[in-house]
């Protein structure tokens, strides 16, 4: 992870913009079909795909002097595309002057150099490396149907808690147990911090956004669990041993996230069950994070 107090995300082309008409044209064994479609397209600007809200509004924590929040494209387009990539950002508005394309090759190793905090892409096996690499990452759902701007002057996050800011030991118990005898474990370890997921530096690095900044946006963020009572505590306490804090909490004790997700309309939320992603990417912008017991391939396959 970088060291900077900026807060930096790195997002994928298609992630940022609606490439899906001409990623139908894209073949990996011989991509020059796609090449040829982008180039002729090079000066009409791209449509905002699921991830734009989401960074329309980070972006917008730099007004006045203040240089709190960088994003950067990392692409496995080619350089040629890459002039429509940026020529489509300058048509939005977007302040966005870095970028790598990579013509194919694996994005993932520029994350370190680049110090990033989040990574967004479409592309599964680029988030799974760099998961593996130890940087929060998700995979975008290009049809999410969150690409409207909404709540202007407030940026919305919502968080799965297990297995994606927390770790999937609770998850990994609850698999083994009963409901009732999982609560119990949950009751008896509720002063004892769960270990931090794959998404908590990202929570992180909101806080500090949150934290003496000024802006023309706040952040609002949200967890959304399937917990219920007694079984919240934990994850309080959690956030509370890390110096951290949600503005909303969800124990929704089961029931579908999607119509509450809905009314929070946040401009990304993640979780790591592929099934509540594939619900909730169809009223919000969803990332999937492909960690723990739930995304290994046993369990996938059930």
């Amino acid at each position: 992870m970088g060291t900077s107090e900026k807060v930096i995300v790195m997002v994928s082309a298609r992630a940022l913009f609606d490439f899906e008409e001409e990623n139908l044209a894209f073949r990996d064994d011989d991509p020059a079909a796609y090449r040829a479609l982008q180039e002729t397209k090079l000066d009409l600007p791209a449509q905002p795909g699921a991830a734009f809200p989401l960074v329309r509004k980070l972006l917008a924590f730099n007004g006045e002097g203040r240089n709190d929040v960088e994003v950067a494209i990392l692409s496995r387009n080619d350089p040629v595309t890459g002039l429509r990539v940026f020529g489509s950002a300058r048509h939005h508005g977007l302040a966005i002057s870095r970028a790598i394309f990579t013509s194919g090759a694996a994005p993932h190793r520029y994350l370190r150099p680049l110090g990033a905090n989040l990574f967004l892409s479409v592309n599964a096996l680029d988030v799974r490396a760099a998961m593996a690499r130890g940087f929060p990452a998700a995979r975008v759902y290009p049809a999410s149907a969150g690409t409207r701007l909404r709540n202007n002057a407030e940026l919305r996050i919502a968080f799965d808690g297990d297995s994606v800011l927390f770790s999937d030991e609770a998850e990994r118990i609850f698999r083994r147990m009963q409901l009732e005898q999982f609560i119990d474990h949950e009751v008896r370890n509720a002063r004892i911090p769960l270990p931090p997921g794959p998404l908590k530096p990202f929570l992180d690095a909101l806080c500090s956004l949150q934290r003496g900044r000024r802006s023309t946006v706040t952040v609002r963020s949200a967890l959304v669990t399937a917990r219920s009572a007694p079984a919240h505590e934990r994850a309080i306490r959690t956030l509370m041993a890390w110096g951290v804090t949600v503005d909303e909490a969800m124990f929704l004790g089961g029931r579908p996230k999607a119509p509450f997700l809905a009314e929070f309309e946040p401009d990304i939320f993640f979780d790591d069950h592929v099934r509540n992603c594939e619900s909730t990417s169809r009223h919000v912008t969803t990332g999937h994070v492909p960690y723990g017991i739930n995304n290994e391939p046993e369990v996938a396959l059930q």
